[in-house]
């Protein structure tokens, strides 16, 4: 496994950002003066009953590596030296070989693109060729660990290739020593996302996205307490992220002009985030607004009546680094469903912009949605 040159990523990119694409009780406070509430008087409700992480993703996959653009094979036909020859499959998913026209082997099998190889001959000599078909460099299948990481990038899979495989491939997590020298004095929310330790990454907010769905590893138990459990085997497209301790950022999502993540050197409160989101949408449901705090495996989650605050019949909050913020378009049903469209709704977010980021350092950050029908 090598990272990727950085030129050939864009059209891998843009498959991989539309991959990402695809795919308790309530808080109500009424108060004499409405004020901002503070972290004291706030008390999110911890999430119990959420989808557990599903065992079979500890299983190693069975199934056998499949071609695509960007592979290189060594074949020859055996018993002639002269035939031997390295090629690689192109753009169409066609290799040439020797006298054969283009071979599309695009999703087959090594022995599959052998078979293949030997039926194209049978085409121009009589007696049936044996080929040998070897895989030298995988490069066709690849998965995304980008965050606070020493070597983060777009890495190829040849092979069953675990979580704690591909985090040591991108050069283990970065130092948090290493992160303040580039960035400077590391910022007081910093403390509660590396907990005393010398890593810069929040592991509390590290994900797992696998076509377009939040799988919910546990970051903090698999890097800080070896618990293998948690230590799943990836698959081609994966988005791994460790995003930076140090962080001040509130997302706002959802039916909102602008979702997006808001940086501030200054407390901000429920109303002002969703204000600096450009406010929210016709037909919000803002009776319903969710705030999520602490980590994505085990997160605390109040359901806040945003219209009250906004008509001063309630206090409004003061909200924390990290926190989420979501607004509805359709009341939730069931609060697991509701958090879990709310995680993955953040994961996709983040993914997305961050997948772009690597790319490019123009690009335009965006909101991502997910309807609520049915949750």
């Amino acid at each position: 496994m090598k990272l990727a040159p950085a030129p050939r990523l864009a059209g891998f990119a843009a498959l991989a950002i539309a991959v990402l694409l695809s795919g308790c009780s309530t808080f109500s406070r009424r108060a004499k003066a409405p004020a901002p509430a503070n972290f004291a008087t706030f008390t999110p409700t911890a999430v119990s009953e959420l989808p557990p992480l599903d065992p079979t993703l500890l299983q190693k996959p069975t199934t056998p590596y499949r071609l695509g653009p960007g592979d290189q094979l060594e074949i020859q036909v055996l018993g002639d030296v002269d035939t031997r020859s390295l090629t690689t499959v192109g753009p169409d998913g066609k290799i040439y070989f020797y006298m054969l026209p283009g071979i599309d082997v695009w999703g087959l099998t090594v022995p599959e693109a052998r078979e293949r190889i030997v039926s194209e001959f049978q085409r121009f000599v009589r007696d049936r060729q044996p080929v040998s078909v070897t895989l030298r460099v995988a490069n066709s299948q690849r998965v995304w660990v980008l965050g606070r990481l020493n070597k983060p990038g777009v890495y190829p899979i040849a092979g069953p290739t675990t979580l704690l495989e591909a985090i040591a491939e991108a050069g283990g997590l970065s130092p948090r020593s290493a992160a303040s020298s580039l960035a400077g004095p590391m910022p007081l929310a910093a403390s509660r996302g590396t907990q005393g330790t010398d890593e810069a990454a929040d592991l509390s907010r590290a994900f797992v996205i696998r076509q377009g769905q939040l799988l919910r590893v546990n970051f903090s138990r698999l890097l800080r307490e070896g618990d293998l459990s948690q230590n799943i085997y990836l698959q081609p497209d994966d988005f791994v992220y460790l995003p930076t301790g140090a962080s001040s950022t509130v997302h706002v999502l959802g039916a909102v002009l602008q979702p997006r993540a808001i940086e501030s050197d200054s407390p901000l409160s429920l109303v002002r985030a969703v204000a600096e989101a450009g406010g929210t949408i016709k037909d919000a449901h803002l009776t319903h607004v969710a705030i999520l705090r602490g980590s994505l495996s085990e997160p605390k989650v109040a359901i806040v009546d945003l219209r009250a605050v906004m008509l001063g019949q309630a206090p409004d909050i003061e909200l924390a680094a990290d926190d989420i913020v979501y607004v509805p378009y359709t009341p939730y049903r069931v609060l697991t469903r509701y958090v879990d469209m709310i995680l993955t709704t953040f994961a996709r977010t983040v993914g997305v912009n961050e997948g772009a980021r690597a790319i490019t350092s123009q690009a335009v950050p965006v909101g991502v949605n997910v309807p609520v029908g049915g949750l």
